[in-house]
């Protein structure tokens, strides 16, 4: 059953959604080259502690961190580890919480020292199919115009769209309905209404569509080996702009003064990318 948010509600999911977009600044800055995948979800860890909130992921369906670290050929889901990222690596970081009740859930994508330009392409690429989608997600429109918004952003560089994988409803529960597919066949018609909170991300490979559940029986990897991007955010349907409850530009404007110019070139930050040749 859909939910709708009271204006109550909502003030308590942007207190959530303010506090994962932190987690997910201080873990921009961190993902360096020789920096370990658990250390990142300790830094995730401790901050939330330190808010007062609570990670969303640690001991879902049995899940033992607080943050999902997926690395070049993984999707989503991947475990954190001893590894160290390196030069030339891409990061997807998808983090959740829950503050007073409520949930928030985000992720970024991020490249590691120097990366390929095909891979700055697919990052920018999939970047941009959110905001699409997240501009599609207005009250009275359907769960298809947003998927449809993403599809329309990917085509024209014939890259993967995941289909096993989708967005969600997002407030009281983590995962809620509806679901919210990244390809318009997968997309039910049910129309947005001001009050819903969901959660956009698509997934995007290089390659295939294709994807598979690796040993661990969490990490999902493209079934071919090429890299993979994922970026979302969590949003509320108004009756005008849809409003970005997870927004990593606010988080900027406390905090501009203290990132470096190569921070916001690493993936999380920027904005539309250009048109494809």
């Amino acid at each position: 059953m859909v939910q709708i948010r009271s204006a109550r509600e909502l003030a308590k999911m942007r207190k959530s959604g303010e506090m994962v977009a932190k987690v997910l600044f201080e873990l921009t800055k961190a993902a360096k080259p020789d920096v370990t995948l658990l250390e990142l979800n300790q830094i995730a860890e401790d901050l939330t502690l330190s808010m007062g909130a609570k990670p969303a992921f640690k001991g879902y369906l049995g899940y033992a961190h607080s943050l999902c670290t997926s690395v070049n050929e993984q999707v989503v889901h991947g475990i954190p580890s001893h590894r160290k990222l390196v030069d030339g690596d891409v990061i997807g970081l998808d983090f959740g919480l829950v503050y007073d009740g409520f949930f928030g859930d985000s992720a970024v994508t991020l490249g590691i020292g120097k990366i390929s330009d095909k891979a700055k392409t697919l990052m920018q690429v999939t970047k941009d199919s959110l905001y699409a989608a997240i501009d599609a997600a207005r009250g009275g429109n359907t769960l298809k115009d947003i998927a449809r918004a993403i599809e329309d952003t990917i085509r024209p560089y014939k890259f993967g769209i995941v289909k096993e994988f989708v967005g969600h409803g997002i407030g009281t529960k983590l995962h809620e309905d509806p679901q919210v597919a990244n390809f318009e066949a997968g997309a039910s018609n049910l129309k947005l209404r001001p009050g819903m909170t969901i959660a956009i991300e698509p997934m995007i490979n290089e390659g295939t569509h294709r994807v598979k559940v690796l040993g661990d029986k969490w990490t999902v990897a493209t079934e071919d080996g090429s890299l993979s991007a994922h970026y979302e955010h969590t949003i509320a349907i108004t009756d005008g702009e849809p409003e970005i409850l997870t927004s990593w530009f606010d988080i900027l404007k406390e905090a501009e003064k203290n990132l470096d110019s190569e921070t916001l070139k690493r993936g999380a930050y920027g904005q539309r990318g250009p048109n494809p040749s």
